[in-house]
């Protein structure tokens, strides 16, 4: 195995062995700060971005790589319906799922709720800390 490798695979367990003890403090979802998707976006290392911004937020803002799911609130079967695209694509492997959302509460801890109902595994469901309103890092937010 390359070096390389081995860095992105024991840079990928550390994270997200971080981003676990944060998550028995908050309840039934598991969070990512920002940095700790920084440093996997800097390792390349293999997640699933899923953005439910509204669609105008997402055009004003997102992670690079993100899949836009223009599903903000997740509250409605119309909701729900633009979630299920991506489905497929998400339990295709077993990278990490980051959920975000305007501010990181409640849209994303549906989604995080939803993507569990329909079979991805929740041990690797995370949500942005914070949102997309609380990433610090400019150059790494696109526009259309």
């Amino acid at each position: 195995m390359q070096p390389r490798s081995l860095f992105a695979i024991f840079a990928c367990v550390l994270i997200l062995a971080t981003a676990i003890p944060q998550a028995a403090s908050a309840g039934d979802f598991k969070y990512m700060t920002p940095d700790q998707v920084k440093e996997m976006i800097d390792s390349k290392t293999p997640m699933h971005i899923v953005d439910i911004q509204v669609e105008e937020e997402f055009d004003d803002h997102h992670l690079a790589d993100a899949m836009a799911t223009y599903s903000y609130p997740v509250k409605s079967q119309e909701d729900t319906d633009k979630i299920d695209v991506i489905i497929d694509e998400l339990k295709a492997d077993t990278t990490p799922v980051v959920v975000v959302c305007p501010r990181g509460k409640g849209g994303a801890e549906r989604c995080y709720n939803y993507l569990a109902k329909q079979g991805v595994e929740e041990e690797r469901i995370f949500i942005l800390e914070g949102g997309q309103g609380g990433w610090p890092f400019d150059d790494y937010v696109e526009s259309k």
